[in-house]
Order: C-alpha cells, then structure tokens, then sequence
C-alpha cells in the first residue's frame, strides 16, 4: 500500500467506528456480497436473490454481467449501494474463449490481438442496458493464453463498460475470418478478485448460522465493507472537524485534510475518509496532492456522492 502524505496528526478520537469493528447490523447496511455469478441468471435476479437473503430494502451490483457469463459480481447492500459509482473508476479482468471461423496462423492471430491494446472504439451489443452509440473504451491487456484449432483461450485486462463479446467479434472482422465468444469469467473486478467471491449459498449458510445459532463469524467473514468499492482510487483522509461538513454535501478545504496519497492529479476521481478508515464521500480532486501540502486554503476536492450519514460525526463546522 502507498505510504501516505502527512499533513496533521489524526489521533485516535471517540467519534466515529472502524469498518472491522461495526455492529453485525451496520456490517450488512454497509457491506459487500462479493458473490461468484453462476451461469443462468442475470446479474438483476442475483442482486435480488442477495437483497432478499439479507433481507435489506435494495441492493445493487457493479457491472453487469451476462446471464451466461460467470465470476466476480460484487453486490452491495442497503446504504452500501452509495459508492457502487466507484468502482466505474477501476479496471476489471476476464478469461474466457473466443472461436474462430477460419483457421488462422497463430503468429498473425497474436499480431492481430496486439492492435487491440489501447483505445478501441464500440457499438455495445443489441441485448445490451445501454443506449447504443459508439464509444471508445481502453484495452489495457489482451492477450492468447493458448490456442486449440480455431478455440483460443484468452485474457483481457480493460476499462469498466467494455463488451469483451463484441471484442472478439471485431477481432474475427480484423482478421477477415469472423470469430465469437463462447465462454467467459470475469476474474477481477477493480480490487475485488475471484478468489475472494463466494456462491450464493455461502451467504445463505452465513446468514443461517447467525440467525439460527448467534454466531456472526461465518457473516463477517463473507461480508467486504464497503470501503472495498473505493480501495482502487487515491485516498484523502480528513480530520473529524471536516467530517460532517462533507456529510452536508460541502466541497473538501484544504484545511481539513489530514493525509493524502502521493501523485494525485486534478480531475481525478478520490476516496474520501475518515481518521477511522470509513468512507465518508467520493470525489473529483481540485489540487494535485503538491498543491495541497503547500496551500493554506482552498477547496481541493468537489464532492460528487456523498456515502456517509449526516450526524455520525458532530457538527464541529460553522
């Protein structure tokens, strides 16, 4: 983890609670099923399946995955659904298999899969969520992990709203042979991975065990806080006076800022938190991390989503 830049001591205070240490109620508001998405249904029905477990009044999931696509579907409950708008900022990984129409020489298949890497330009598919427009997105890494005939198993590293279907189906049209997904997992999605997901029953036998027996072990292992979503982004923690003000959808001034990651630029999306490590908002930084360790005041990030009750912390702001 990247050392932070210290601006003022945050000793420990009496305000506010660590994600680890909430009630076994606050730990679902605010928690994370990382479920591993069966083949069959839509990510809406396993978002509802999970909602209706915990029996919390919604839920939401973090990209949308198809109905026979597979792996990492993070699905936040009740009040966690706030900062599912972060995870957009992080980059998410998939293997799956891709057919060819024709055979193709492997060198030139491998040729071909390079000139994907970069920006790409898209038409999301007819069954998509999304309005279809054409759309650039960036391809960090594709590349063939092997190949068997005209079946190649592949891996893609990309931006969050890249169809990997309509990936392989314009690199069949590149390679004037045609080519379409027949299988695909998402193995990453920003920082949640799939060794951490677990099935479905795994949050039903959790649940079970609390419910039936009062041992809230198995649910707190299951659950992520939802600080997870935001784990991706450069952090600003800010000092508790500055807390409830940001709660009441104020702008971050530079004097409440306490530590703050190294190298962030203007425009970039931030996590904010508190001393504690609670997520208290997500937000566009104004100053580049130099500007604010030499600035004595100044607004130094717009809040865009506010993730934190009003009235957590006290009113310390005029």
């Amino acid at each position: 983890m990247t050392e932070l830049v210290v601006l003022h001591d945050t000793p420990d205070s009496k305000h506010g609670t660590r994600p680890e240490a909430r009630a076994i109620r606050d730990a679902i508001r605010l928690g994370v099923a990382l479920v591993d998405k069966p083949q069959g249904p839509t990510s809406h029905q396993v978002s509802a399946w999970v909602r209706d477990m915990f029996g919390v009044p919604r839920a939401g999931h973090s990209g949308t995955l198809d109905p026979r696509v597979t792996g990492v579907l993070p699905v936040a409950l009740a009040d966690a659904t706030r900062g599912l708008e972060a995870v957009l900022e992080g980059d998410k990984e998939y293997v799956g298999v891709l057919q060819l129409h024709q055979d193709v020489d492997a060198r030139r298949l491998s040729t071909m899969i390079g000139r994907f890497v970069g920006e790409v330009y898209q038409t999301p598919p007819v069954r998509s969520a999304v309005k279809r427009e054409r759309r650039s997105r960036h391809v960090y890494e594709f590349e063939a992990i092997e190949i068997s005939g005209r079946n190649v198993l592949f891996r893609v590293r990309c931006e969050s709203g890249t169809y990997v279907r309509t990936l392989c189906a314009d690199l069949g049209e590149a390679l004037g042979v045609g080519a379409n997904m027949v299988d695909l997992r998402r193995t990453r999605t920003a920082t949640f991975r799939e060794t951490e997901a677990l099935p479905l029953n795994a949050y039903r036998d959790a649940i079970a065990f609390w419910k039936e027996e009062g041992d809230e072990a198995p649910l707190r292992k299951a659950l992520v806080p939802f600080e997870r979503l935001l784990a991706h982004l450069p952090q600003i923690v800010v000092k508790d006076t500055a807390v409830d003000a940001i709660c009441h959808g104020a702008n971050l001034a530079v004097p409440g800022i306490a530590r703050l990651t190294p190298g962030i630029r203007r425009g970039q999306a931030v996590g904010v938190f508190s001393a504690k490590g609670e997520a208290v908002a997500f937000a566009k930084s104004l100053l580049t991390t130099d500007e604010v360790v030499v600035a004595k005041s100044g607004i130094a990030a717009d809040t865009a989503r506010v993730l934190m009750d009003p009235g957590t912390y006290p009113k310390l702001w005029k």
